[in-house]
């Protein structure tokens, strides 16, 4: 491969970016408001996932020309329709929800850190103070409660 390879090849990849790009972009918000509200969120880890499943497909579709617009399409309806199915699962069997979903977890309460929980959940003092500092406590004896919560933020409640 030559040199200049590497910051132009033909006009022929340009215009298919474009063209597929417009496409599947298009193809993308149809479908996105095909499935509702929740699939663009990042509600949860899960949800996460299918959003950066959903951007890497995208851009596959973009950039490898060995990726025609209908296989994009189809995986980008295949991961869409996934995310609807489980969303629908999970609202109607509450065991499907618990397999799929986290739940919150109370790590610090009344004053006082929650040290199992912390060890649980991956987190350090550290982190809940600054989220304590940053709801407007000084200390952990500013706190209520302090929950993880299933997107994976932390919620204060901070004493009185």
């Amino acid at each position: 491969m030559h040199w200049a390879d590497m910051f132009f090849q033909d006009w022929q990849g340009i215009v298919r970016t474009l063209v597929v790009g417009a496409l599947a972009y298009g193809v993308l918000v149809l479908f996105l408001r095909i499935s509702g509200k929740r699939t663009p969120a990042k509600l949860n880890a899960f949800d996460l996932v299918v959003t950066v499943a959903l951007g890497s497909t995208l851009s596959a579709v973009l950039l490898q020309e060995s990726i025609a617009l209908t296989e994009g399409g189809v995986a980008l309806g295949l991961l869409i329709g996934l995310q609807y199915l489980v969303a629908f699962l999970s609202v109607r069997a509450p065991a499907f929800a618990r397999l799929v979903r986290s739940e919150p977890s109370l790590v610090a309460r009344d004053g006082r850190f929650c040290s199992g929980a912390l060890r649980r959940q991956r987190l350090t003092e550290d982190e809940v103070l600054g989220a304590v500092r940053a709801n407007g406590g000084r200390q952990i004896e500013d706190v209520a409660a302090v929950i993880l919560e299933s997107d994976g933020s932390l919620s204060v409640i901070l004493r009185g």
